[in-house]
């Protein structure tokens, strides 16, 4: 087999490649024969069929997939023996002009790229730092009471405050027209919480219960309801009861009720604070994941195979109609989405993998055993039954490859933090909880 390869553009490459035409045919009778041997066909035995008849039948279904079996191994054996390592699937055409008793294709494809790092040292990289203090510990303790409430009905002369739960009438019209979800009768929401519009709290705190009250709103223009969305209602609400919140006590029993295992207000706030530090821990981790591969990227130089990015586009994609279909979209696998709106995103991810597989490659930052078994279990070990958790995933390989992709980003962001120029910036504790 004559092989011949030439450079089209950067990573694009052309090569020839011819196959004797008895090579294809012998291969094509082959199989047939086989088939023959089991076709059912009406008016004939198993196996009585035939071989004119089976041709006729399957003779073309046959030659399509023999020209493609033995197409795609003369690529591969081509490509092996020039050493290409080729990113994505050829585009494969029969070529005109083989000599008589050949046939001819072309096959164009990418090749990997040539990855250059640079010298990291050169590299500079912010690195965020945060601590969990007593205050965030203590308003954790809060949240944790305040799932835990209970209410009371107040006296009738009471008026609402901020933490009472309300129950209402209400009735919102638009231009004199009661409008879709703006009517409810026994409504309950918690004051001051950001359940309702800032003007509808406000309007409701101060009330008491068997009053009524008219009032204005604005619905702001970015409103998820579509239909009132920048427009002004006139809302009448009556209050039929008002409830106090009762916060329980930070004591031994609060401890019990949350499973603690030493249940004492001490053994309770060491728990808080462990499981604090652990989520501080992993978004720490992720921030700074992302800062060292943002400046590995930056440090290299590379050409992207467009075959790598069709072939991440077409997972996007993917994942977004699954999406789709999960929030209960209808014909959600036949919804229009254009590709080009995940290009930049996916060009970003096939770059950014072939950097962190070169940079892994170049200096043995493959995961060992050893660490992949330490990351399941801090992954597990804030479940109730960790020894359940570690199983389910050394029991999967697909759960466990991703437990390795993962250690083996902390290892490239652990190597490129030795090797920059890093800045550490400390942050509040508030702002690294409240980023996604």
């Amino acid at each position: 087999m004559a092989v011949t390869v030439e450079t089209l553009e950067k990573l694009e490459r052309k090569m020839t490649l011819t196959l004797p035409v008895n090579t294809i045919q012998s291969e094509v009778d082959s199989r047939l024969k086989r088939l023959a041997r089991t076709v059912k066909m009406d008016g004939f035995r198993p196996g009585k069929v035939p071989m004119n008849v089976v041709a006729q039948r399957y003779g073309y279904s046959v030659h399509y997939e023999v020209m493609n079996d033995k197409v795609g191994e003369a690529f591969s054996q081509a490509a092996n023996e020039a050493k290409l390592r080729v990113a994505g699937q050829p585009r494969i055409s029969e070529k005109d002009g083989a000599p008589e008793g050949e046939l001819a294709f072309d096959a164009i494809f990418e090749v990997y790229p040539e990855v250059k790092i640079g010298d990291l040292a050169h590299a500079e990289v912010e690195k965020l730092t945060s601590e969990v203090s007593d205050e965030a510990v203590d308003k954790t303790l809060d949240i944790l009471r305040k799932q835990r409430r209970t209410f009371a009905q107040r006296a009738m002369d009471a008026a609402a405050q901020d933490g009472d739960r309300a129950t209402i009438d209400f009735e919102g019209k638009i231009d004199g027209e009661t409008f879709a979800g703006g009517k409810a009768e026994a409504f309950q929401f918690l004051v001051g919480e950001g359940q309702m519009l800032k003007e509808f709290e406000d309007a409701v705190r101060g009330m008491k219960s068997g009053e009524s009250k008219t009032f204005p709103l604005n619905f702001p223009a970015d409103y998820h309801g579509k239909d009132v969305a920048g427009k002004q209602a006139d809302f009448l609400v009556t209050v039929k009861k008002i409830e106090a919140a009762h916060l329980p006590e930070v004591n031994e029993a609060l401890a019990k009720s949350l499973g603690i295992a030493d249940a004492t207000v001490e053994g309770l706030r060491a728990d808080i604070k462990k499981n604090l530090e652990r989520e501080v821990k992993f978004r720490l981790l992720a921030r700074n994941k992302n800062a060292v591969m943002d400046a590995l990227v930056a440090n290299a130089e590379l050409d992207v195979p467009q075959a790598i990015v069709q072939a991440e586009l077409e997972r996007m994609v993917e994942g977004a109609r699954a999406d789709l279909k999960q929030r209960g979209i209808k014909d959600a696998d036949k919804a229009p989405i254009p590709d080009d709106i995940f290009r930049p995103q996916a060009e970003k991810r096939v770059r950014l993998g072939l950097v962190v597989a070169e940079l892994t490659r170049t200096n043995n930052l493959f995961p060992t055993p050893e660490q992949v078994k330490a990351h399941v279990q801090e992954l597990a070990s804030s479940y109730e039954k960790p020894e359940d958790v570690v199983r389910w995933y050394f029991g999967d390989e697909k759960r466990m490859a991703e437990v390795e992709s993962i250690v083996i980003e902390n290892n490239v962001t652990d190597f490129v933090m030795s090797k920059a120029k890093v800045v550490e910036k400390a942050v509040a504790f508030d702002e690294l909880m409240a980023q996604n």
